[in-house]
Formats: C-alpha cells, structure tokens, sequence
C-alpha cells in the first residue's frame, strides 16, 4: 500500500492536472454576461445588443446583455469590478463609470483607473441637442435667446448626473451664460419619453436615440455637439458653427473587463471585437444609428481613458456640476 508521503504527492499531482485540464479550457466555454449600466432602450443598449448578438454568432457561446441600472452608472459597474477576473462579466458602458464619475461621487465603491482591464472603443457616438416642436426656436441663437429671456424656466433633461449629456448641458450654461435647469434621469430612454411627451423642452442625447425620432419629425434638432456636422445629419449645423466658438462634446461606448483578467482572455476578446468592428454589415449598422466603429483597444484605449478622465474632471470642476 503507497505511503502516506505518497499518496500526498500523487494527491497533488491530480490537482495540478485538474487544474491544467480547466485552464485549457477553450474561452469561452460559457455563457458570457455583458453589463449595461443603464436602462434599457438607450444608445448604450443599443450597441452592446449588436455586439454582444456577433460575439455569440463567432464564438459559438451565448453572450447575453444585462441591464443594471442605477447611481449613474456605477451599480452595474461595481458589480463588474468586484466579479471574477474570469472574462465571464464584462461591462460595456457610456463615458460615466469610467471617467466622469469619479470626479462627481465621493464614495465610489471602485477606482475607475483600477477596477478594469481596457478592451476597446467600441463606438464613438455624436451628441444633439434637440429639442421638443412646442418650444419656438429654430437654431441655438433662439433658444439662448428665449434662455435669457426666460431664466431658470427651461429645463433639459439627460440621462443622469455626470452622464457625457449632462456635461453636455453644463457645458452650453458655462459657455453662453444662460441658466437652464437640468433634470437627470434613470437614463436616456426616460428622459426621451419625456421629451417626446413634452414634458421637457429640450436635451442633448446620443444620435443612435435621437435620429428616429428626428426623422420622424416627433422632435427636432437643431444642433451637433462635435466639433463637426454629423453625417446621419448633414444639414445641421454644429454648436460651435451656431455661435458658442469652443464648443465640443461626443459620447462613446468602450468595453472593459474587471482587472487581473488573464492576458489570453483579453487578447482574444480584443481580436474579436476588432474583427467585428471590421464587418460591413455592422459597420452599416453603426452609420444607420449614427454611430462610428472604434479603432482602439488595449493600451491605446486605457490611454484614451485616462485622457478623457482628465479633461472631463477640469469641466467638472469649472462649471461646479455636481451629483445630487
């Protein structure tokens, strides 16, 4: 009968090759979960759906995409970060979570700069500034106008405090000195219904969310944030070109997975969307809905993190935009 130091040794050399076996594994060998921080019905679902539909049909694994919404965006991130590093949990997020955020709450349960591993850009996204048809303004020199003429009556909704739209907002009180009142919202889907209902003259919002309903002339754009006109809208003008010299602002959705994910997980999940991103009929998909497709991951992409963390916490702070 083997001795005791035997067994021992024959015990561990079982697990190592359990564990050999279970590393070898093939990613993904299940279902992948990605993380929308935000409600349903907004650009951000939007895009993470299309995606998540090609990773399923490439991989031959379900990649299935679950709402979390709340506090900005950071429930549903938090969740990520403190998930498994196994590239099961991904999170696929508007700016917010992981830029802006940190400069608006004080308590964040994550470190943006160290909760996540960068995958890519999956989208860049311009931003409009639209507006209900009962409000009487053609361009944005009549809405400063009727601004001015109006203090702390307009409202504008977004969706939600610190949201990219929201920035948004503060950032055309800061420039032109008018005072609008913002009204956050548990996303941008709310706050459309919203718009569209009326119940607020105007927002700044993602063209994947706005362009139907601009061409279904339920509600009206009069301006582009970018620092250039958007093709999905060609004859409107920017806010810049509108008079406001300066003026720039665009929404993006990038994904991440939680740190310490293994380099081969990334590597692969970085290839992929790369390849996907590449498609014709995503891309088609993409300039349907106003979008572009992104061109950086990896490293690239953390260093594009952290420049838009800098340069949205300096507007942050200027135009003292805080979280309610």
């Amino acid at each position: 009968m083997p001795s005791f130091r035997t067994r021992a040794i024959l015990a561990v050399c079982c697990i190592f090759l359990l564990d050999g076996t279970v590393m070898a594994q093939p990613y993904p060998s299940h279902t992948v979960k990605i993380v929308v921080p935000f409600p349903p019905g907004g650009s951000n679902d939007i895009i993470a759906r299309i995606l998540a539909q090609k990773l399923t049909e490439r991989d031959g694994q379900p990649f299935v995409v679950e709402n979390r919404g709340g506090a900005g965006g950071n429930i549903g991130s938090d969740a990520v970060a403190s998930s498994d590093p196994d590239g099961y949990t991904l999170l696929l997020t508007a700016p917010p979570p992981l830029t802006t955020n940190a400069a608006l709450y004080k308590n964040l349960k994550y470190d943006p700069s160290q909760a996540f591993a960068p995958i890519a850009l999956v989208a860049t996204v311009p931003i409009v500034l639209v507006v209900h048809p009962s409000i009487p303004v053609k361009n944005v020199q009549e809405l400063i106008a009727l601004a001015r003429a109006k203090p702390g009556v307009l409202n504008f909704g977004s969706s939600g405090n610190g949201s990219t739209n929201h920035l948004a907002g503060e950032l055309l009180k800061s420039l032109t000195g008018i005072d609008i009142v913002h009204v956050p919202y548990k996303g941008a889907a709310p706050a459309m219904t919203d718009l569209i209902g009326g119940h607020i003259p105007m927002m700044f919002d993602n063209m994947p969310a706005v362009l139907p309903q601009v061409q279904g002339k339920v509600i009206n754009a009069i301006a582009v944030a970018g620092a250039t006109r958007a093709s999905a809208l060609p004859d409107v003008p920017t806010v810049a070109e509108s008079g406001v010299p300066g003026f720039e602002a665009f929404s993006w959705f990038g994904l991440v997975a939680p740190a310490k994910t293994p380099a081969p997980v990334l590597a692969k999940l970085q290839a992929d969307v790369e390849a996907i991103l590449k498609m014709p009929d995503v891309q088609k998909r993409f300039t349907e809905l106003g979008a572009e497709p992104g061109t950086l991951s990896g490293d690239a992409f953390g260093k594009f993190l952290a420049d838009d963390t800098a340069k949205w916490t300096k507007i942050i702070r200027s135009s003292g935009a805080t979280v309610d």
